[in-house]
């Protein structure tokens, strides 16, 4: 089967009613990064009767504004705006004995070294000057900027898997066994963490990939094949990855081009 499939990665195209489909599904006109991620699995997941699933990009907009508001003795709202108008509100607790007027200073400190720059390099960047005491900020300023890039640490890296269309794994279940690998699949669904590795190696690497049955441990213990594909940025770099799960005896060659097409658009769409 293996060898058959490789074959088809060279072979084979989509039909123009299906590329129809996913471009008039796929449209990114006042829509979040999410909303068309979440579209283009759905519209994916419902041409191929299978369950679609997209590895989220790992990408960090542009910072336009962040401000702490005071909510009273000990607790502030950090309100972040980027530069695509997207707006974030964490609450966060305050060092003890900060007053307003240290939040006031906080927010003109941070807005001053925005100046258009990703949440990463806006940390490193405040962090090196807190370091080298090279400005005038008094102790409690300090605590509350520091904890105010903590609250969104690690963002940039994590990476968030949509998943739709799961009930397709059903429809052709038809023993106790087969039911009972569906449920297993649908717990690592459910954790994603297996998936998200499957991906990130996908993003790594050039093309579609497929994963059938035995090749992977997941896999072989479900009876499930996996078609994936990366979509990149308008620079041509991989950003996430977005395929399908099905039947070990999936219809590849109807399938492939589908997941590879989609990725494009995806692709084009939000990079």
């Amino acid at each position: 089967m293996r060898l058959f499939v490789n074959g088809l990665l060279e072979v084979g195209g989509l039909p123009d009613d299906e590329r129809t489909t996913i471009d008039a599904q796929c449209r990114a006109q006042g829509k979040s990064v999410e909303q068309v991620l979440s579209e283009a699995i759905g519209t994916l997941s419902g041409l191929s009767r299978c369950a679609g699933m997209v590895m989220a990009p790992r990408m960090q907009p542009s910072l336009k504004h962040l401000e702490f508001v005071w909510l009273g003795r000990g607790r502030a709202l950090v309100v972040l705006v980027t530069e695509d108008g997207m707006v974030e509100n964490r609450i966060l607790d305050l060092p003890d004995g900060v007053e307003p007027s240290a939040l006031v200073e906080a927010t003109n400190f941070l807005n001053h070294r925005l100046a258009g720059r990703t949440l990463d390099d806006v940390r490193d960047v405040v962090l090196a000057e807190l370091e080298q005491q090279r400005h005038q900020l008094d102790s409690l300023t300090k605590r509350v900027v520091e904890a105010g890039l903590a609250t969104w640490s690690g963002d940039g890296n994590r990476s968030a898997l949509i998943v739709r269309g799961q009930s397709h794994l059903l429809e052709d279940v038809t023993a106790v066994e087969d039911l009972e690998r569906i449920r297993t699949l649908f717990d690592a669904l459910e954790t994603s963490e297996q998936f998200l590795r499957l991906l990130e190696l996908t993003s790594t690497a050039e093309g579609v990939q497929i994963f059938i049955g035995a090749e992977n441990e997941l896999f072989g213990v479900t009876g499930c094949s996996m078609i994936v594909a990366p979509y990149r940025d308008s620079r041509e770099q991989i950003i996430g990855a977005i395929g399908v799960i099905g039947p070990q005896r999936l219809n590849f060659a109807r399938i492939i081009p589908m997941v590879d097409y989609t990725a494009k658009v995806v692709g084009r769409l939000i990079g």
